[in-house]
Formats: C-alpha cells, structure tokens, sequence
C-alpha cells in the first residue's frame, strides 16, 4: 500500500467545468458565493474491488495546510420506487455489513464500476430484483449516499404502469425476497425503526414532495 506512487491530478484534462471545480475544491453556494474550501494536489489507490475502489488523496485546504483524504469511489446507482395504488414494492436482503436483514427499495449500481445511464440502470434494477416493469419512469431527485467518506451519487424515479414478470437476479442477492407493502405499513414500519435504509427514506420524502407538489 505505502509503495504505489502518487499521481497528480490533471485539472485541464476535463471539459466539465464543474467537474474541475470540485477537483479544485471550489463549491458555488448562492449565499456565499465561490468558495475555496479544499484543493486536490494529487491522488493514489489503495484497495478495487469491482464494486468500489478507496483511494487517499493529498489536499490543500483554505488556509494552507496540508492534509490527505480518504475517498471511497462507487458508481452512481439508482433507487426505484414502484408504485401501484396505495402499495409500494420493498425487496428484503442480508446486509453484510451491519449483520442485519433489511426492507428497502429496489437500488443497485451497474456490475463491475461500469456507468450506465441513469433511466437504463433503473429499468435493469427494477426488472432484476423485482421482475416488475414499468410503463412510466419519472425522476424525483438526487442523493448524497456519504458526502463525508464516499462520492457516490443516486438517482430517484417513480415507477408506474407495472406489470409482473421474473426476476433476474445477480448470483449475491440469491437471499432477497421481495414484496408489495400498503404505503401505511411502509411508513409505521419507518416509524417503529424496522425499515431504517437512509436512502429509501430520502426517496420516500422526495416521493411525498412530488405528490405534494401536483395540482
């Protein structure tokens, strides 16, 4: 790990100007304007896997001093909301990490870090966990998974117009389930902390915002 070299990041190699922005650490905000909070000197991997990669980068931050930052890098994924009536569809799963089974919306990223259009990694998402395809997909919004540790990124849509099909899933999730839960449930059941996914409650609210915001 201490023996791969570090590399510096190119800030002229991309034309997204947005892009070089966050590389150098400037954030637009409309109250404070430009800001400089921290600039990227260089950057190096340390662990990939082909879900995600972590690397370590040297930083510069407003007053001068030198620092590093740990990033770990997966793909933007997509989080849907199936809708039919007054039920939406939860998929259930064994998450390693935290030891736990949870319900959650249906989510997932491409296979192998690859990127994928965010309407397209949708449409897949739903068909592999659920077997449900939708004739309407309307996005809601975007999520910050950990803008503290992690720059991934997701998409929300609402799915509609269902219909029922099989499911195509991936060798990893052989242990979901899923199923159709009347939206009450799903809200006592946020309420009682036994569905606690961050994300599917962050799209839930962008769902109820949506509604909120129909004539």
């Amino acid at each position: 790990m201490g023996g791969e070299p570090a590399y510096v990041v190119d800030l002229a190699a991309s034309d997204d100007e947005t892009h070089r922005d966050r590389l150098r650490g400037v954030s637009n905000n409309r109250t404070l304007g430009t800001v400089r909070a921290v600039e990227s000197l260089g950057t190096r991997q340390v662990y990939a896997n082909p879900w995600m990669t972590v690397r370590e980068d040297e930083i510069k931050r407003a007053d001068g001093s030198s620092g590093i930052y740990g990033v770990v890098d997966k793909p933007d994924f997509a989080l849907i909301i199936p809708l039919d009536g007054e039920r939406v569809r939860l998929v259930e799963q064994f998450r390693y990490p935290i030891g736990l089974r949870r319900w959650e919306f249906p989510q997932g990223t491409a296979p192998d870090r690859a990127d994928s259009g965010p309407l397209e990694l949708a449409r897949r998402e739903l068909r592999e966990e659920t077997g449900l395809r939708a004739g309407r997909m309307i996005e809601l919004g975007v999520l910050d998974v950990a803008p503290g540790m992690s720059s991934q990124r997701g998409r929300v849509f609402l799915a509609t117009d269902l219909s029922e099909g099989f499911h195509e899933r991936e060798h990893e999730e052989q242990d979901m389930r899923s199923a159709w839960f009347p939206r009450a449930d799903f809200e006592s059941m946020v309420s009682k902390g036994e569905i606690s996914d961050a994300q599917s409650i962050a799209a839930y609210t962008l769902l109820l915002l949506h509604e909120h915001s129909q004539p």
